[in-house]
Formats: C-alpha cells, structure tokens, sequence
C-alpha cells in the first residue's frame, strides 16, 4: 500500500501497488511502465477486506491522492498516517482525523522550533518582492509533486492572476493535477520565452535548478525557496537563496502534537523525521509511545 506519489514513498517496480486513483496515476507518470504490474486503486473510504483485516484510505492532506491507511481487526484500529499536513489546501482534500487505538505519525518537522507562518503571509512576501523589483523575476524553487502546485494555488487565492512560468521539469505535474480537476490558472512554459518578457514574473523550477545555467537566461533572478526548510537559515543560505518562504506540505511541531491530542490514541508510534522529540512529548502526555528509527 503506497501512501502518496512522493518518490520516497513510491517506488517503481512493485509487484503489485494499492493507492488512491490519484496517487497510482502520479505513479504511472513518473515511472511509466515501471509504475507497477497490478496497480489496484482504493478510493477515499472505501473498505476492502484482505485476510479479515479491514482497510480504508482517508486523506491525509499531504498532496494530491495522499493517504492515511486505516486498519481494523478484532475491534482495534490503527491508523498510519503516512506524510500529512493540516493547513487549508486547494490541491488535495483536508486532513481526516480518524481515532484509533493506535497511531503511527510521521514526524518531519518534530521539533518545536518548527512552527510554520500562514502560508498566506509567505504568499504576501513574495507579492512584496515582485512589486519591489518589477525588472527582475521572481524565481521560486518548489518541489515538482504537491509544492509547485500548492504554491500556485495559494498565488491564485491571493489574487495573482497573471500567467505563471514554468520550467520544463514541472510541467508533466501540473498538466496532471489538471486533469485530475485541479485549476492552476494560466501556466507557461519559461523555455523559449525572451529574457526581458521575464521582468516582473514569477518563474517555478526545481530547486536544482536555482543556481545552475538554466536560471541565468532569467533577468536578476530573486532568488526564493519554499519550503518548511527555510526555518532553518543555514538550509536557506545552502541554496543561495534570497527569500526564503516557510511553506511546508508536513504538520509543523503545533500540528503533530495537536493531531495527537485529536486522534486520541492511547499508543503511538512515531516514525520518518524527528522521531526523539515527539516520543518525548507523547510519554509527557501519557501516551505509550516509541520511536520507529
């Protein structure tokens, strides 16, 4: 069972793949016919029963087609929540809390000095610099799957309805999440396009992409990173990067501990991040609690 599309999570060459009909399609995208010999898709609650043992998928919030795993058996339930997040986001469906008597989080951001701004706020910042610097463009490295598309669609729900720039490298994503019924508003291809045409744009790439040839075609690039990452100023000033904005597709350390609260598992599993400090918190709080590392 295969949570979401992202490439540490899905790997090509399974036998046999369960997901979401999003998530198999992001799969058939990225790997072809790699993707996966018998892909079986589960829709949002739908149960299927393998060998007594109940299972359902529920979103998780992450990006497009991700999921929690909901099992049940005997009268228990577990839920693995895969990657998740708790923001608003007009990509993928929100976040579905599912109690249980056991829960495996994810813990990405498990410290408490992870605490993410509005994403709106950071949205706001790079309209700021666009309006600062009307001869330069703003270059934003997102993350191909779930970052590229969220952040376009923060753009359009603050109004920012010019046509947005895309690098090669993001656009097979973007023309899915389309047909997926995702509305990204008017997108372009950067290739091709004259360097002065650029002024005063907002141009998406890759973060590989920041600081290598394809970026000097662009005219005195402002250089911006989204990412949870950018809390962190040593990561921000690694990539060389001018405006850092902290818009993250994982729960900061408020959202994980909150979840926890929510969820009401009496035990937890924590697991994929910073695994230490969330454990620490949960047995503060009585919870029977491991790390998974």
């Amino acid at each position: 069972m295969v949570t979401h599309g992202h490439a540490d999570h899905a790997r090509p060459d399974h036998d046999k793949v369960l997901a979401t009909p999003e998530t198999l399609a992001i799969m058939r995208a990225r790997y072809g016919e790699r993707a996966g010999r018998d892909m079986q898709a589960l829709d949002y609650g739908t149960a299927l029963d393998i060998d007594g043992v109940n299972l359902r998928l529920v979103p998780a919030g992450h990006v497009l087609g991700s999921a929690q795993a909901v099992l049940e058996w005997g009268g228990s339930r577990i839920v693995v929540s895969g990657d998740y997040k708790r923001r608003p986001d007009p990509t993928c469906p929100p976040f579905e809390v599912v109690p249980c008597d056991v829960f495996i989080t994810e813990a990405t951001f498990g410290l408490p000095v992870f605490r993410h701004p509005p994403d709106g706020d950071e949205i706001a910042k790079l309209l700021a610099s666009l309006e600062t610097y009307p001869d330069r463009a703003q270059l934003v490295g997102v993350y191909g799957l779930g970052k590229a598309q969220r952040v376009i669609a923060l753009l359009r729900q603050a109004g920012y309805d010019r046509p947005l720039y895309l690098h090669g490298a993001l656009e097979a994503l973007c023309r899915l999440y389309r047909e997926l019924g995702v509305e990204l508003g008017e997108l372009r291809p950067a290739k091709g396009v004259d360097k002065a045409e650029l002024e005063g744009e907002i141009v998406l790439a890759p973060p590989s992409a920041l600081n290598d040839r394809w970026s000097r075609r662009l005219p005195e690039p402002v250089t911006a990173m989204a990412s949870g990452w950018m809390r962190v100023r040593a990561r921000a000033k690694q990539r060389g990067c001018e405006l850092p904005l902290i818009v993250s597709d994982h729960a900061d350390w408020d959202e994980l501990t909150r979840t926890l609260d929510e969820v009401g598992a009496p035990e937890v599993w924590v697991t994929h991040g910073n695994e230490e400090a969330l454990d620490h918190y949960a047995r503060g709080k009585d919870y029977r609690a491991r790390a998974l590392a």
